[in-house]
């Protein structure tokens, strides 16, 4: 699925937006979720998972092609962990909230 693909559900499913709306509102989704892990916070969307920056130190590393030693210098990375609900959904099994949970997405422990 594209960005494109992601309009134009949001412009099918959610009607009384025009397309340019539809894409202005799954940019700014976008821009927020970088800024919020440009500043070293996760995301947490409830009923689909967690986005995590880790900080990864320098380390000794080896060139696959001729095996020389090389320095792998220090960066962030970005993970991703599915929720459970999300797990069960591509698993075929029916997901069920978890105890606590408000229909609308929120409470439940992930």
């Amino acid at each position: 699925m594209t960005k494109a693909d992601i309009v134009q559900v949001v412009y099918s499913r959610l009607g009384g937006f025009s397309k340019k709306e539809s894409a202005d509102l799954v940019d700014l989704a976008f821009e927020m979720m970088k800024e919020t892990l440009g500043r070293g916070e996760k995301i947490k969307i409830s009923g689909f998972g967690n986005f995590v920056l880790r900080d990864k130190r320098q380390r000794q590393g080896r060139n696959p092609q001729t095996g020389d030693p090389i320095v792998i210098t220090q960066r962030r990375v970005l993970n991703f962990k599915a929720s459970q609900i999300l797990k069960q959904a591509l698993n075929g099994k029916e997901a069920h909230a978890p105890a606590g949970a408000v229909a609308a997405g929120g409470g439940g422990k992930e």
